[in-house]
């Protein structure tokens, strides 16, 4: 490998000084198909570049997570360390947090979208705010999500909870279904709200029976997509949910899951520990792709 980016380091001057002295003594048709033969090459390049590193990431996963991964991960609990275990506990705990997470910011989300594409009109200066807002909340890191739940929720009570961890996954799913839902109801033809319009349906009916069903497609690609970026999110439950090496059901104490045990397992020094991360790791993959390739189909489904 480092043969190659070597050789590329020497031969690029070359490469370059012999573009430019055909640039310069060719014709206009020349330069125009030097030209498209450099950005071609260049986009080519990046694209592998990515590709390679996607693919070597991709293959690392599924080889050492395929090594620790045994039914007792899926059955067990968090073992100590050089003992057998599994991620049961922590698997549980991310399950539940992801899906009222959901609960919560998928209604905010879609009523919020709902707002700013059918009545924004009302009130330009509150929904150009609430966009401006949106936009910053899909642009902030999600520790500082996390770090403000920590301080509304965690420092306040005095202790750790899942509730914590579900509000700062709720705050991450929100701005996303309400970009999202915004722009699928943007989208619906003007000339079906007439037509329901016309027949004497009041606005609220239209909103619901026409817009959001023909938007159907779109808004639930946006909830999937939303669920996917929260399945793992380490940073915010660090500050929130913390974890738990036992199974918990308490909402209120703190609660087990998958991305800081697989932070917390990772950064050991105990082969076990080190094993059952990159099986989480592994799941969590699985988990998003699979949320992926659900919300391609739907949206195909759609077009």
């Amino acid at each position: 490998m480092s043969a190659i980016i070597y050789a590329l380091a020497v031969l690029m001057p070359f490469l370059l000084i012999g573009l430019g002295w055909a640039y310069l003594r060719g014709s206009r048709f020349t330069r125009r198909r030097i030209i498209n033969y450099v950005s071609l090459g260049c986009s080519v390049l990046a694209m592998i570049f990515g590709v390679f590193w996607l693919v070597w990431i991709l293959w690392e996963t599924l080889r050492l997570g395929l090594g620790g991964l045994a039914l007792s991960t899926l059955t067990q609990m968090t073992p100590p360390p050089n003992e057998t275990g599994g991620l049961a506990n922590a698997i549980f705990g991310s399950f539940v947090m992801v899906v009222l997470a959901t609960f919560v910011g998928t209604p905010i989300g879609v009523m919020a979208g709902v707002y700013l594409a059918e009545y924004s009109s009302k009130s330009w200066f509150v929904a150009s705010t609430t966009r401006f807002v949106n936009d910053i909340l899909l642009s902030a890191p999600s520790i500082v999500i996390g770090l403000f739940v920590y301080a509304l929720a965690v420092k306040k009570f005095h202790t750790f909870s899942a509730i914590a961890g579900v509000l700062a996954l709720a705050l991450l799913v929100i701005p996303v279904v309400i970009r999202t839902t915004e722009d699928m109801l943007r989208l619906v033809p003007a000339a079906q709200r007439e037509a329901a319009y016309a027949l004497g349906a009041p606005k609220w009916k239209v909103i619901l029976q026409v817009t959001l069903r023909a938007a159907r497609a779109g808004v639930i690609t946006g909830i999937l997509l939303a669920v996917a970026r929260i399945t793992g999110e380490t940073a915010p439950l660090l500050f929130t949910a913390l974890n738990n090496q036992f199974w918990s059901t308490d909402l209120g104490a703190p609660m087990a899951n998958l991305p800081v045990t697989i932070f917390k397992f990772a950064m050991s020094p105990y082969e076990n520990w080190q094993q059952l991360a990159w099986a989480g790791v592994f799941l969590i993959t699985l988990a998003v792709l699979f949320l992926n390739i659900v919300a391609r189909w739907i949206a195909r489904e759609r077009q």
